[in-house]
């Protein structure tokens, strides 16, 4: 499987984690020229602009960068111009995890409202 199937399977993971969570998945994988926001849903009112990060024996976490959320943030505000949203929205990340090859699911961690790590 190459990385780009491993995202994708990764991705529809966190949709379905999401969907558990009652949450409306409203568009994945939204391109810009200054990035791909990955996973866009709704709950609550509140848009969740959503980074899916994922790995096998090590924290994927790390791979969201200063960087990374600059280019985040300015896909985030196209994504509200093109769609003339005035939702209020957040950043947020599902991490998944696992030890090794041989466990059979991810380990998921939610982190809601990145920017407030920054």
């Amino acid at each position: 499987m190459n990385t780009t199937q491993k995202g994708k399977e990764a991705e529809s993971f966190a949709c379905e984690y999401l969907k558990n969570q009652s949450f409306e998945i409203l568009k994945r994988n939204f391109f810009t020229p200054f990035g791909e926001i990955d996973i866009i849903a709704k709950k609550e009112g509140v848009l969740h602009f959503i980074e899916v990060k994922s790995g096998v024996g090590f924290e994927p976490a790390f791979n969201i960068t200063p960087t990374k959320l600059k280019r985040l943030t300015k896909s985030i505000e196209v994504y509200l111009k093109t769609q003339k949203s005035k939702d209020f929205y957040c950043l947020s990340a599902i991490i998944l995890f696992k030890k090794s090859l041989s466990d059979s699911t991810f380990k998921v961690q939610w982190i809601e409202n990145l920017t407030l790590f920054v």
